[in-house]
């Protein structure tokens, strides 16, 4: 495997919810607050989904999970653009957002090495970009695929590595991509398109559990760099 260098540009592709920050709620609190609005029940999304989802699947099983029916499109899009309204509100309320510990190092160090950084995320666009500009992250990003562009993540992973090489050049190799992420959905879904994993054990998965899942490498936390590509903080 490749060490970066004036030679080699290698592109990382990051998850956001637990891989670089946590929001403390802020997410599914949102989501909350948009059903009570609109159908006046209190819905939990964490009964209903699992860690990785985008939020376009999160918005259709947790509807037809507590309205017992298939929603509209209509009805998905309003459900999103009320929740996307409350989100800023709880963004902006939340007493314990956290940016993980040795993240802007590690994007900082990767920037430094000439590295290609995006992220791919289950938020949708305008929900990803609340949330890195609340933990001071935008700039280090250049493009990515979000939860809007797609339902599935490996299709949004997808998207995000024919963004990039829109941007930096169709020449970019597969085996110079690499996805980092917290659970066995960010796995399969660079597996799926052919790029490396490197799996992060920050949030409900551990790393010997993002092993199991098939990542190519697994570690605790960002802070310990990453070795395996000749980055160490």
């Amino acid at each position: 495997m490749s060490i970066i260098n004036s030679k080699s540009k290698r592109v990382f592709l990051f998850d956001i919810d637990g891989t670089l920050l946590i929001s403390d709620g802020a997410g599914s609190s949102s989501w909350t607050l948009a059903f009570e609005e609109l159908y006046n029940i209190s819905a939990d999304i964490f009964q209903y989904t699992d860690t990785g989802m985008t939020d376009q699947a999160i918005a259709k099983h947790t509807f037809e999970a507590t309205m017992k029916r298939s929603a509209t499109e209509a009805e998905l899009k309003e459900l999103i653009e009320v929740r996307l309204r409350h989100l800023r509100e709880t963004i902006h309320a939340s007493a314990h957002f956290e940016i993980l510990t040795g993240v802007t190092e590690l994007l900082t160090k990767l920037k430094a090495t000439g590295a290609i950084l995006g992220v791919v995320t289950g938020n949708l666009q305008l929900a990803a970009e609340m949330k890195l500009e609340k933990a001071n992250l935008s700039s280090f990003f250049s493009f990515g695929g979000y939860g809007s562009d797609a339902y599935e993540r490996v299709d949004l992973t997808q998207i995000a590595i024919d963004r990039c090489r829109d941007i930096y050049g169709a020449d970019l190799a597969l085996d110079e991509f690499v996805a980092i992420g917290d659970t066995p959905n960010d796995v399969k879904a660079a597996h799926g398109c052919g790029i490396q994993c490197v799996g992060v054990g920050t949030h409900k998965y551990k790393r010997e559990d993002l092993s199991e899942a098939g990542a190519d490498f697994a570690i605790d936390n960002l802070a310990e760099g990453l070795p395996m590509f000749g980055i160490i903080l």
